[in-house]
């Protein structure tokens, strides 16, 4: 018979199925709860996947290899060549017997290269031949700022520790903020082993590398120079790896200056050009961007000139004197970034409203009021002044008269803030009322009353007024001082304590309405899905910041453009920079590290930058919302009063809670107003002042940047609590939350809960005292509390500005002292 013919099929694989059939004794349920949602229906979208072969596979490790030889290749290439730049080795001492100069002289001497002791100690070059590498050995002292700073840059860095004195408290202080800050390579070198038992050696080296390890757990070694062999370990490890980068540093170009050079202008000798020459690293660096140079701030760049310098630049044969620097990249007018850091706030661009006769009368009597207490005083030579609680009339005299204009009453400060339209009166909060008081003094600094804070009653109104001009019986002895500082911090500590265990729970005042003392807050029903306008009563100061519609995108594009700056990373540069003070010049010394940094776009600009802040363990005194501290953010400096505020992810309205105090254990966020800073930076937080006299600092907290974005809300919640009265199934009558009638029935729409968990709602008032009738979603308890959550914005203040490391000299400020061996030689920046 003949064969029938088969009929066509396509592929199998293109082929829509259908979901099979039931399994057999299978019900509906049992099988909807197995799937749990899942279908076996497959996907006829897209190309059938094709399995890899053997050879795809290799070809795709081979192009991984070659990706990451490129790149290791870029990360050499200015370490390498005739024209290769140095690697920094970062010389650092952690014990007071260290003798850094001694570790870099026996690094010399395991290579057979000579030691030059005049040469400065941030520019001791060593050609290590037999290597074909350069490496630059800075050293510094015990100074923090150098230490960090000079950590910043360095490629290598070599601790200095001693078998003999242990690691002090700055030195472990410098460890945790290197640590936090990011390091490189870590060698640590041990001196003084000589001096050791040989039995108990071997035990030195395990303690001093156990110790080490804490800080930096890569460290698997010890070394010692005492010998040539290990000296030379570590320069060959120097030499031959590929140093580790650090992300923050490495997105921006950087400078470690070799020399500095100062020409004043013509029309004020205290403002000049100033050319700092050194190696561009990290990355590319154009003239359209600005610098910054750490306590001096930032500064626009004039000329960028190509210096090269050779190997045998050591040996002082490289360039010939006639050679004249070739320009690099000079600024376009046009996209060069400018030193305008705010906006100038436009006053008309306010929302205006016209007030009443009836508000314009009380505002008239009420200034009329205060321009007679104003002559009153003046005549009498009498002030008030706002000073914390505790504090005796002789230091309040010394607090100048603009701090007191910040004071007042709340009531007078809401008025005054409801006029202006502004929503920044966080300084006006009954927290802070317990902490300050007002003070009235006369001329002469002595209280009006003729009250003494010691209570002692010495001397009659009429001795007052005698013989005793100078006040010197309001003088207060040590021991009062110790004890008004002890109160003060006694009053903080139990401030703390408190907001620990009832967190943000307020007492209602009786003398002053609640509609009025908390007329600024509001209630939500949802802190995580109430809407709040991001943009709804701003302070003025919101004005003057920067804000990015898409920082991310921006960010990007504009790393995208740094990367073709014509100043290209490992060539030897002059940079000048324009209208520079002198004291900025004066401030480079040879045995010090100068490190210029190079900015990126809009990083010059204000705004209101974000932070996270986790706790240091070792600081055990309260941080309160808005205390002063200094803020190291990456390479920058800045004295700064932080918000606190809770890291949690916001919810659909953006809100934030905002915490009064830093807690332990906690990572919380820190909001201040500070130029921009792109990417994530670290960030550390420090007092203004030295723990003690050996000028140690103290850290409060460590952290990294965030985002700039004004669009966050920081809410500060107060909690109203009341007691139950009487309790009816669900109903209950409410006390001591309010005071009267007109309070319940203005915050009627609020939502109540409990601390048992049940929520409610105020149905009417009941007498004139504040009971109140409420309802709630179940029975409550007698022994309960009542809560009333109300939330307000708060604002940081403008108070951010550079931290400097001290007050320069007088005659650094009116003179211009150029460098011993820079003399007689005319700067070639000055050729334009």
């Amino acid at each position: 018979m003949p064969k029938k013919e088969e009929a066509f099929h396509h592929r199998a694989s293109l082929k829509q199925k259908h979901k099979p059939f039931k399994r057999r004794f299978a019900t509906k349920n049992s099988m909807r709860d197995k799937a749990k949602g899942r279908t076996q229906r497959l996907s006829i979208k897209g190309k059938v996947q094709r399995k890899h072969s053997r050879a795809d596979r290799r070809n795709a490790v081979r192009t991984e290899q070659r990706k990451k030889r490129e790149q290791i290749v870029q990360n050499t290439r200015i370490f390498t060549g005739r024209h290769r730049a140095p690697k920094i080795v970062a010389v650092i001492p952690l014990c007071s017997d260290t003798d850094t100069t001694a570790i870099v002289r026996s690094l010399f001497s395991c290579v057979e290269e000579e030691f030059n002791e005049a040469v400065p100690k941030t520019q001791r070059v060593l050609n290590v031949g037999r290597f074909k590498q350069t490496v630059q050995f800075v050293e510094v002292g015990r100074n923090l700022l150098d230490i960090l700073d000079v950590a910043a840059v360095a490629d290598y860095m070599v601790f200095g520790i001693s078998a003999n004195v242990e690691v002090d408290a700055f030195g472990e202080q410098c460890l945790s903020a290197i640590q936090n800050q990011g390091h490189a390579a870590v060698f640590p070198v041990v001196q003084g082993l000589e001096d050791v038992a040989a039995k108990k050696r071997n035990d030195v080296r395990k303690s001093l590398q156990s110790f080490m390890q804490h800080f930096f757990p890569e460290i698997d070694k010890v070394f010692s120079v005492d010998t040539d062999a290990e000296a030379l370990a570590i320069l060959r490890m120097v030499t031959s790896q590929v140093p580790r980068g650090i992300k923050w540093r490495d997105s921006r170009s950087y400078l470690l200056a070799e020399s500095v050079e100062f020409e004043p202008s013509a029309e004020d000798p205290q403002i000049g050009r100033m050319a700092v020459t050194g190696y561009v690293r990290g990355a590319n660096l154009s003239a359209n961007r600005l610098v910054h140079v750490p306590n001096f701030g930032d500064f626009q760049i004039e000329c960028i000139f190509d210096v090269p310098v050779a190997v045998e630049a050591v040996h002082s044969n490289a360039i010939e004197e006639d050679d004249e620097p070739a320009v690099l990249d000079r600024p376009d007018p046009a996209h060069q970034d400018s030193l305008v850091a705010a906006n100038e706030p436009d006053q008309m661009a306010n929302e205006q409203t016209w007030p009443e006769d009836e508000e314009m009368a009380g505002w008239e009597a009420q200034m009329a009021q205060m321009e007679e207490d104003e002559k009153r005083a003046a005549a009498s030579g009498e002030r008030v002044v706002r000073v914390p609680r505790g504090m005796s009339s002789y230091q309040a005299a010394w607090i100048p008269d603009e701090d007191s204009e910040e004071g007042g009453s709340d009531v007078s400060s809401d008025e005054d803030d409801s006029m202006m339209g502004s929503d920044d009166s966080e300084d006006e909060d009954e927290d802070e009322d317990e902490e300050y008081e007002d003070m009235r003094l006369d001329a002469k600094g002595r209280l009006v009353d003729g009250a003494s804070e010691a209570g002692t009653g010495a001397g009659t109104g009429a001795s007052d007024a005698g013989n005793n001009d100078d006040g010197d019986e309001d003088m207060p002895t040590a021991e009062e001082e110790a004890m008004h500082l002890r109160a003060y911090l006694a009053e903080r500590e139990k401030q703390s304590l408190d907001d620990a265990q009832f967190p943000d729970e307020v007492d209602t005042p009786m003398d002053v309405p609640a509609r009025q003392r908390f007329a600024r807050y509001r209630g939500l029903q949802s802190f995580r899905t109430s809407p709040w306008d991001p943009y709804e009563n701003l302070p003025l100061d919101y004005a003057r910041i920067f804000q990015f519609e898409n920082l991310r995108r921006t960010q990007s594009r504009i790393l995208r453009m740094a990367e073709g700056a014509p100043a290209r990373v490992g060539s030897h540069v002059r940079v000048v920079l324009r209208a520079v003070p002198i004291a900025t010049a004066n401030s480079f010394h040879k045995d010090r590290p100068f490190v210029v940094y190079g900015l990126l776009q809009y990083e010059h600009q204000m705004s209101v930058m974000h932070f996270t802040v986790m706790r240091n363990e070792e600081y055990a005194a309260p941080v309160r919302s808005k205390d002063p501290l200094v803020v190291h953010m990456g390479f920058r400096r800045y004295n700064v009063q932080p918000l606190f505020s809770q890291h949690l992810r916001a919810g659909s309205n953006g809100v934030h809670k905002f915490e009064r105090f830093l807690k332990h254990g906690v990572v919380s966020v820190a909001t201040v107003f500070a130029p921009i800073q792109l990417g994530a930076v670290p960030v550390s937080l420090y007092l203004p002042t030295p723990a003690d006299s050996s000028g140690r600092a103290t850290l409060v907290g460590t952290g990294t940047t965030l985002d700039a974005n004004p669009a966050r809300i920081l809410a500060k919640r107060i909690v109203l609590t009341g007691a139950p009265y009487k309790i009816h199934k669900r109903g209950a009558v409410i006390r001591f939350m309010f005071f009267n009638a007109e309070d319940v029935n203005w915050f009627k729409p609020v939502q109540l809960h409990t601390k048992y968990g049940r929520i409610g709602h105020i149905t009417e008032s009941l007498g004139t005292h504040g009971y109140m009738k409420c309802i709630f979603d179940g029975p409550i308890k007698q022994m309960d509390t009542v809560c009333m959550n109300l939330y307000k914005r708060v604002f940081p203040k403008w108070t951010t500005t550079l931290w400097s490391e001290h007050e320069q000299d007088e005659a650094q400020r009116l003179q211009w002292t150029a460098p011993a061996d820079d003399e007689e030689r005319k700067p070639e920046f000055m050729e334009l």
